[in-house]
Order: C-alpha cells, then sequence, then structure tokens
C-alpha cells in the first residue's frame, strides 16, 4: 500500500482533487474504544489508487480504509465502519465525495458566454477552452470558472458535459477527439451537418471509432426556435439537463399546442 503524506491537510487536499474532477473518499475517526493509536477527529483522504493526505494513526487502519475506498466510490454512499487494533478500535465515518458535473465549453463566443453563466447557475463546474486567447473577453473571464488553452490540461470522464461552440476553431479535431475517447458523458458541436461533416471524417482518420463518433451530437441543443446567443445557449443548456436526466424536452403538459 502507498502511503499518503500524513502531515498534508485532508480536507485541503480533497478540495483541490474535486476541482481537479477526481473522486476521493474522507475518512473521520468519530469514536474509539480501548487505547487504540488514532484520537476522534483524525482523517485520512483516499483516492482509487490509495492513501492521499492524513492518517487515521497507525498503518493498520489506513489499510482498513483503503479496502473499503473502491467499493465506496462506487456505491456512493457513505458508511460507518469499526477497524480494530490490539490497543483498541475506531469507529470511522467513511465519505465518497464526487465532483460537481463540469461543463466544459470550446470556442470563446457569444454563445459561450452564456453557456458558461447558465452552466454556473445550473450548478456546473464551468470551463472555457480556448488556445486563441485574443478571443477571450472580460465577459468569458467573469464567466468562466477556469480557462485552459486545452483540454489536455482536464479531468475527463463521465462526470463533464462538453461543448464545441466554434466548428471553425482550428484545433477542433484535436480538442474532439480527445473527449470523444474519454467517454465523457456528452461531447456536441455547434453547426449544421455542412459545416461538421469534414471533422466527422477527420475524425475518423484521426483514430475515432464509429461507436465514438455516434456519440458526437451536432447540431448541438433542443428545437426551440432559438435566434440569438443567449436563446441557442438555452437551447443547448435544455438538452443538457434533458441528457442528464434521461428525458426527451417536449411540452409537460402534452395536450397543449404551442400557439404559432
Amino acid at each position: 500500500m502507498s502511503r499518503a503524506d500524513p502531515g498534508a491537510d485532508p480536507l485541503v487536499e480533497a478540495t483541490r482533487r474535486l476541482e481537479e474532477g477526481e473522486e476521493v473518499v474522507l475518512a473521520t475517526a468519530v469514536r474509539t474504544d480501548g487505547a487504540p493509536p488514532c484520537r476522534p477527529g483524525q482523517k485520512l483522504l483516499l483516492g482509487p489508487g490509495g492513501p492521499l493526505a492524513g492518517t487515521l494513526g497507525c498503518s493498520e487502519f489506513d489499510a482498513s480504509a483503503v479496502d473499503e475506498a473502491k467499493a465506496l466510490l462506487a456505491a456512493g454512499e457513505p458508511v460507518l465502519r469499526t477497524f480494530t487494533h490490539d490497543l483498541g478500535s475506531v469507529e470511522v465515518y467513511l465519505e465518497p465525495l464526487r465532483p460537481r458535473s463540469r461543463l466544459v465549453v470550446l470556442g470563446a463566443t457569444p454563445v459561450a458566454e452564456h453557456l458558461l453563466r447558465g452552466g454556473a447557475a445550473l450548478g456546473y463546474a464551468t470551463v472555457l477552452v480556448e488556445s486563441r486567447t485574443e478571443r477571450i473577453t472580460a465577459g468569458h473571464r467573469a464567466a468562466a470558472g477556469r480557462i485552459e488553452p486545452s483540454v489536455a490540461g482536464l479531468a475527463l470522464g463521465p462526470g463533464v458535459d462538453a461543448v464545441h461552440t466554434d466548428h471553425d476553431a482550428p484545433d477542433i479535431v484535436d480538442e474532439l477527439g480527445p473527449l470523444l475517447r474519454a467517454g465523457v458523458h456528452f461531447v456536441g458541436v455547434m453547426g449544421s451537418a455542412r459545416h461538421t461533416a469534414p471533422h466527422l471524417a477527420a475524425l475518423r482518420m484521426a483514430g475515432c471509432s464509429d461507436e465514438e463518433l455516434a456519440r458526437l451530437h451536432t447540431p448541438v441543443g433542443l428545437d426551440l426556435g432559438a435566434r440569438t446567443p443567449a436563446e441557442i445557449a438555452l437551447s443547448i443548456l435544455a438538452g443538457l439537463l434533458a441528457a442528464r436526466t434521461g428525458r426527451t424536452g417536449g411540452w409537460l403538459d402534452s395536450r397543449s399546442v404551442p400557439p404559432t
């Protein structure tokens, strides 16, 4: 078993890891019996690969927590466990912590600014990806929780929704490929089939499988009759919410016919 840094603050490290999109387990000693080498309140932070920061007081208790971590991350529910030692036992509260869903918006466009603002309001941790710094406005900087030149610096996975808002971006294929291969929850590209067909061909040439390409949504968003950047962003955010909840995005009152 790899060892965590016992001097590192588990809460500080947990915050950093969650901001990077990682899942962790926080183990906290809540009660002791006898005289084990642990005090109530001691904490150990664990990741899928083992300890990350802190300690429960001894290698035996830390190893017991490691044994629980993978199942806890899979189940997503906290548990209480009792770990024993020759000198006594400790009751430990193990809590899986998952990062907020992340909205990665590629391309610094007017639609991107509205997506970032609306995504934050929906609870997403937002990231703007744009290599052309001259296109990033003060509005983009204010709306984005984080700005990166490439998706290469991001933790990618099923907790990520990604939308590319500029089908003319020169690096669009280089950025979409990693998103598709990483199995992010949703990947969309603004633009008509005429605009995006060449990108699909280029992604196939770059090694993306038919299954991966089938997950690429383009055009992206619900059919709301959107025209302005704010309206287009609304249609995309509504589609993302529908995709996350497994809904189609139709009218709640199916008897109603929208006015023409």
